[in-house]
């Protein structure tokens, strides 16, 4: 596919139509406060003519100031092709405008030398010719420039959600043998005590590797679907850990159907488990909450472990799983979104305030 032209031809012959009726009509207002009937005809003749002929040269101009451009390395090129270009142009237009006068003239008892004319049009109205080469030529590199921008920063968005998938992508697959592991473990433990519960257990594990699977490559669910697939995962942490972890699911009605990014909360959970209950000898707790407020969907995870260090919590940030989390909602929300740990004397608590959206094309609005 070639490269777009800088300038279209649509685009250029509108110009030069409305610079045409423009400067008749200025010429004209001219022409009558002389005390003179303005001869119209003759004036839209020329002035249109002064237009077109430009509009005829633009595609040249534009194609040399792209293959010419003022870029480090190429000025030894660009400007003595630019100064030729200024020198041709300028001399074309010139000649051209000289024969147009020159055949509108024609029936004049002295007519219109046409040598003459040239020469004196030339010098006369040089600098006025060579800053309209400069105009069309500056006006072609910014809409260029403009667009190369535009494609950079398309290429740039495109490659960092292609990241993020990458990486949400990896999240899913990390979860499998990670979880797989300590799960088949209590498995097989449970079958030499107790086959029905580890029959269950198997049975939830099938199920939350099918709901895994269905969210492979879906970048946002509804809060609902969330909290669906942590209930299936969480059933299989409470058999691991029996009386030692119970949970508790206060989520508000209307949040079910907002959207959030994929996995938002399963890493959270996660690491609530790791690192909040599982190094207690006693009983755990963790409490997950959603809530709706105005324009912000407020999700927490509390855990009622000992908590973590300021180094321990820092360490805990960088982890994949959160540094993924936090990657996903930038992509997702720009920087209108927050991410927050908060260290508390009865466990810790992480805190996700996303914008409020039961559309998931909605616009994000608002900073958080």
């Amino acid at each position: 596919m070639g490269r777009r032209p800088a300038l279209s031809s649509k685009w250029i012959l509108l110009a030069a139509t409305g610079l045409g009726v423009f400067s008749t009509l200025m010429a004209g207002q001219l022409t009558a406060r002389l005390a003179e009937k303005p001869p119209w005809a003759h004036l839209a003749t020329l002035n249109f003519g002064y237009w077109y002929t430009w509009a005829l040269f633009t595609p040249a101009i534009v194609w040399l100031a792209g293959r010419y451009r003022f870029e480090r390395g190429r000025w030894t090129q660009a400007v003595p092709v630019h100064l030729a270009g200024v020198v041709l142009f300028t001399a074309g237009h010139v000649a051209i405008m000289t024969t147009l006068r020159w055949w509108l003239l024609r029936d004049a008892p002295r007519g219109y030398p046409w040598v003459d004319g040239f020469w004196l049009t030339l010098i006369q109205y040089f600098d006025w010719e060579m800053m309209t080469y400069w105009a069309i030529v500056g006006l072609s590199l910014a809409l260029t420039y403009y667009r190369e921008s535009r494609a950079r920063a398309l290429e740039a968005s495109q490659l960092e959600t292609r990241l993020v998938e990458a990486q949400l992508q990896t999240l899913q697959r990390q979860l499998q043998p990670h979880f797989l592991f300590n799960t088949l473990h209590a498995i097989s433990a449970l079958m030499h005590k107790d086959v029905n519960q580890a029959d269950r257990m198997l049975s939830r594990l099938s199920e939350l590797l099918r709901l895994t699977l269905e969210k492979v490559g879906v970048a946002e669910v509804r809060v609902k679907d969330e909290i669906e697939f942590l209930e299936k995962y969480l059933q299989i942490e409470q058999t691991r850990f029996q009386d030692r972890l119970s949970v508790s699911f206060d989520v508000q009605p209307e949040t079910l159907d907002a959207w959030l990014p994929t996995l938002v909360l399963q890493p959270l959970v996660e690491n609530a488990i790791k690192h909040g209950i599982a190094p207690r000898p006693g009983p755990g707790r963790i409490d997950i909450r959603a809530r709706h407020d105005g324009k912000w969907l407020h999700l927490e995870v509390h855990d009622n472990g000992d908590g973590l260090s300021v180094d321990a919590l820092a360490a805990l940030q960088k982890g994949v799983g959160l540094s993924n989390t936090h990657a996903r909602l930038r992509h997702h929300f720009g920087l209108n979104y927050r991410f927050e740990f908060c260290r508390e004397p009865g466990g810790l608590t992480v805190r996700v305030v996303i914008p409020w959206r039961v559309d998931p094309a909605a616009t994000h609005a608002g900073a958080a």
